[in-house]
C-alpha cells in the first residue's frame, strides 16, 4: 500500500472508531486563536475555564484584550496555568494585529499560507504547533498540525522515527494526503482523541482500532 493509502486507511479506522470530533470548539475565529495560545502546556478543561472567565468579563476580543494590562489578562486566564507568560503572548498577538491589520483578522487571514505562517511565527510566544492550529482552525487553510499525540501514535505504528523534526512530520502528512482543510482538521482531532483515550503513555492496545497494523502492539502488547 502506498503512503497515501496507509494514511487514509488509518484515518478511516480512527473515524469509524471515534466518530466526528467537531473540533475546534469555539464560537468564532478569535476564540480559536486564544484557545490555541492558552492550551500550551495545559489540559483543555483548564482552557475552557479561562475562556469562560474572559467571556464573563467581556474581554474575549482583540480590542478588549488590547485595552487590558498584562496583569489584568493574567488574572482572567489564571485557570490555564503559566498565566503570566500566556498573558504576554496574548498581548503580543493582539498588539501585532492592531498594528499590522488594524485589528481585523480578515486582512491577516487573506495572506497565503507561507506568508501567514511566517507572520505568526514572528509573534512572541507563537511556535509551530500554535501557528498551524491558528492557520487550520481559525483561518480554515489546509496545513497539518503536528502534536505529541501525532508523533507518539505514528512512531508506535512504525511510520515515523523520533529523530524527525516538526517539518519532516508535517511534510509526511501533507505530501501524502489530499490538500483539504476539513480532512486535516478531522484527522488531527481524531489523533488527539486517540492519543488521549487509547494510545496513551501506557497504551491500551486491546481496544485500539489500529492494533492490527501497529508495530508497537505486535511487539510489546502481544496477546493484548
Amino acid at each position: 500500500m502506498t503512503p497515501s493509502g496507509v494514511l487514509l486507511d488509518i484515518y478511516h479506522r480512527l473515524f469509524a472508531c471515534h466518530g466526528p470530533q467537531h473540533w475546534w470548539p469555539a464560537d468564532e475565529p478569535f476564540e480559536v486563536i486564544v484557545g490555541a495560545i492558552l492550551t500550551q502546556s495545559t489540559a483543555w478543561t483548564n482552557v475552557e475555564k479561562a475562556i469562560a472567565r474572559l467571556k464573563e468579563a467581556e474581554a474575549l476580543s482583540i480590542d478588549s484584550l488590547h485595552a487590558l494590562s498584562s496583569d489584568e489578562v493574567a488574572r482572567l486566564i489564571y485557570p490555564s496555568g503559566f498565566y503570566n507568560a500566556k498573558a504576554r503572548k496574548l498581548k503580543a498577538f493582539v498588539t501585532d494585529i492592531k498594528g499590522s491589520g488594524g485589528g481585523d483578522l480578515k486582512s491577516l487571514f487573506a495572506l497565503d499560507i507561507p506568508t501567514l505562517r511566517r507572520h505568526l511565527l514572528a509573534i512572541n510566544g507563537i511556535g509551530e504547533e500554535t501557528a498551524d492550529s491558528i492557520i487550520l482552525y481559525a483561518a480554515g487553510k489546509p496545513v497539518f498540525v503536528v502534536d505529541a499525540y501525532t508523533r507518539r501514535t505514528f512512531q508506535r505504528l512504525g511510520l515515523l522515527s523520533p529523530e524527525e523534526d516538526y517539518a519532516a512530520v508535517q511534510s509526511f502528512f501533507m505530501q501524502n494526503l489530499p490538500e483539504e482543510a476539513n480532512l486535516f482538521n478531522e484527522y488531527h482531532a481524531l489523533l488527539v482523541r486517540h492519543g488521549k483515550n487509547t494510545c496513551q503513555k501506557r497504551p491500551i492496545c486491546e481496544s485500539c482500532c489500529l492494533k492490527e497494523m501497529c508495530a508497537y502492539a505486535k511487539q510489546s502488547c502481544a496477546g493484548y
